[in-house]
């Protein structure tokens, strides 16, 4: 009957048998009691370094690349960088007629 709502009952039974109707009450009071500290809200700088530190050691790549940018036709600099096309598309669309005609959105 483990892992079953009747094993349990039945588990929660025979410990109130063993260890008095208060059982729970009194494990749940010592949980309670324990663990001031707080975690990571007790100390922010310690909290930003270790984040800091998981993200150099991250896989999933840099967040801050650029793989699209919005060129000037005439000078070759970039007006704009973007993270994906479609952002680089959006801020391309914003762009006035004139403006538009004299750059392009290329990726980098």
């Amino acid at each position: 009957m483990s892992g079953t709502k009747a094993g349990g009952a039945k588990a929660a039974k025979t410990n109130k048998e063993r260890h008095g109707a208060d059982y729970y009450a009194r494990i749940g009071k010592k949980g309670g009691e324990n663990g001031h500290s707080g975690g990571f809200a007790s100390n922010q700088e310690l909290a930003k370094l270790a984040g800091q530190k998981g993200g150099r050691k991250s896989k999933r790549g840099s967040t801050k690349i650029f793989n699209w940018a919005i060129r000037s036709d005439k000078t070759g600099e970039d007006l704009g960088k973007f993270k994906t096309e479609r952002s680089a598309m959006e801020a391309y669309k914003e762009l006035d007629f004139l403006t538009r005609a004299k750059v392009t959105v290329v990726r980098i």
